[in-house]
């Protein structure tokens, strides 16, 4: 649980680096592009994909660390404003835990005698104070992830001959979708097969569509 936001981040840019990027080349061959165009369309995948991940993880988690200031906020208030009244709310959550009426009041007033804020954040709010929500590094961590996993689809249809580029690249898109599935259950602890499976049949289901609509559009034009 230490490691969920950071590894949501990771794991999810390095997937959508390798299924879109994959999806978007092989949708390029399949409609009879040239190795150039095919390179072209992967690069531009590449850097608007990376960028489009690092914004919207910035903003997804600024908004929540926005929401984590104001109730820590709207705590400090209510800890200078009536600090009997909190005392006993968190008592009370400690009785709702299974602790006596007279032990759960001694555990809130021993807890809160040092950093109150902390306590009441992590027992009422469900906040770690020492661990708040970190836009930057989210933005990054998807950043980076996405392009390390769009590097790979891109490179392998980029170097193969033409007469493999496709089931080449379909192959070792794969193989790293089912290698990110496993290393992502291992950080997180999950079974690593259905994490695997997952990952690989969804990414095959979106290369498959983009390629047949490729072929489609290509015959059409």
């Amino acid at each position: 649980m230490h490691r969920a936001a950071w590894l949501r981040a990771a794991v999810l840019g390095a997937n959508d680096g390798i299924v879109s990027t994959a999806s978007l080349v092989l949708g390029v061959a399949a409609a009879g592009g040239s190795r150039a165009a095919i390179i072209t369309a992967g690069v531009a995948g590449l850097v608007a994909g990376a960028m489009s991940m690092a914004a919207g993880e910035y903003v997804s988690v600024s908004s929540q660390l926005d929401v984590e200031r104001a109730d820590l906020e709207r705590e400090r208030r209510e800890l200078a404003d009536d600090p009997d009244a909190e005392l006993a709310e968190l008592a009370q959550i400690y009785r709702g835990r299974g602790l006596s009426e007279e032990l759960a009041m001694q555990v809130a007033r021993e807890l809160t005698a040092g950093d109150a804020l902390a306590v009441h954040a992590r027992d009422e709010l469900g906040i770690d104070t020492e661990g708040l929500s970190n836009p930057l590094q989210a933005a990054w961590a998807s950043a980076v992830s996405f392009s390390i996993g769009a590097a790979v689809p891109l490179l392998s249809i980029s170097l193969m001959p033409a007469s493999l580029r496709v089931v080449g690249a379909i192959l070792i898109t794969l193989v790293s979708l089912v290698a990110l599935g496993i290393a992502g259950a291992v950080i997180g602890g999950a079974p690593r097969v259905r994490a695997a499976l997952r990952v690989a049949t969804w990414g095959a289901l979106a290369m498959g569509i983009t390629m047949a609509i490729g072929a489609l559009v290509g015959t059409a034009v």
